[in-house]
């Protein structure tokens, strides 16, 4: 086995003092480039690797974030954790992932758990807990895509999203727009997608429905809650063209996947539009017209702006940034 490396060995090789070699690690600044590169060039040589354990202990800097997610059987929240994660070469923070399961007293616990670990600060995009709870925590938290009036957060801009996608399913002539959502409140930055559906329905004077309510914790619960949706929107509006948004791209699939059971093929009849643009979209058995949230934009926006206050701690301002979204035509309209 390999003898461990210490501070000592690497002031012996270099005829440095270990102060020295210990500034190398904490204040590099302090250096001179020139005494900088003849300790890196020892380290390569010795072949030392870093105790980050250690370095932890010595300045109280864990380079780790906290995230919790309210699931991962959402292609969306899956496709945004991947995203933050490959942040670790531009703003070298590592991870730890709780997933809440919308269970406030297990978010709690993982919270605390967290925080036990001297985590820097945390992304938060469950909806368990409020802001306001959140805010009282002793480490910088941003948010994605939900309410966040006492904390710095980062959303789409979904009520443009809405517009975008209802005005699209107006163009193709549809006899009846429906919107399925969850039943939300105006605090969530979801509740916009209904708000602009409904908006643009009233201004344009459209036949539309609104279907708000609990869709389901799990993949099962939510696919015979959609059989049920289908049953009745198939019954109720036979024969006309229905132009249906779903508020995300794993409920539209689940949808699709139903219809196409039933009928061995996507009638003429029925126009899907999904949001998120989420993976699921782009390898659904008919690829799913889509609103794009350009995931990669939002989480790189959360990492900016979680490592600014990380940073500047005593910055007090909240800032809210939004995103813009855009449609994406695909083969579920037509």
């Amino acid at each position: 086995m390999q003898k461990k490396i210490t501070f000592d060995d690497i002031a012996k090789y270099t005829h440095f003092s270990k102060t020295t070699i210990s500034r190398y690690f904490n204040h590099p600044e302090t250096l001179t480039e020139k005494n900088r590169a003849i300790i890196k060039d020892a380290l390569e040589k010795l072949n030392y690797h870093e105790n980050k354990l250690a370095k932890v202990l010595a300045n109280g800097k864990s380079e780790f974030i906290g995230i919790i997610v309210p699931n991962l059987s959402m292609h969306y929240y899956a496709e945004m954790l991947s995203h933050i994660l490959a942040t670790y070469q531009e703003f070298g923070y590592k991870f730890l992932v709780f997933e809440s399961n919308d269970d406030p007293v297990m978010e709690r616990q993982y919270i605390s758990e967290l925080i036990a670990y001297n985590i820097e600060g945390m992304i938060i995009l469950s909806h368990c807990l409020s802001s306001q709870e959140l805010s009282r925590l002793p480490i910088p938290i941003v948010t994605i895509e939900r309410e966040s009036q006492f904390l710095n957060g980062v959303t789409t801009d979904n009520y443009r999203g809405a517009l975008i996608a209802t005005s699209y399913l107006q163009s193709l002539n549809c006899d009846i727009l429906i919107h399925i959502n969850s039943e939300l409140t105006p605090e969530n930055p979801d509740y916009e997608r209904t708000h602009g559906f409904l908006d643009i329905c009233e201004k344009e004077h459209l036949p539309h429905q609104l279907i708000a309510q609990y869709l389901g914790a799990t993949w099962d619960e939510t696919n015979t809650i959609y059989e049920d949706l289908f049953q009745q929107i198939d019954t109720k509006y036979q024969g006309q063209k229905k132009g249906i948004f779903i508020a995300n791209d794993t409920h539209a699939n689940i949808f699709l996947n139903i219809v196409y059971r039933h009928y061995r093929n996507l009638p003429e009849d029925y126009n899907i539009i999904g949001f998120d643009d989420s993976s699921i979209s782009r390898e659904a058995l008919i690829p799913i017209t889509t609103i794009h949230q350009n995931i990669d934009t939002l989480s790189h926006a959360a990492m900016e702006l979680l490592v600014d206050q990380i940073q500047n701690k005593k910055s007090k301002q909240l800032i809210h940034r939004q995103v813009e979204p855009s449609l994406i035509i695909r083969h579920t309209t037509h």
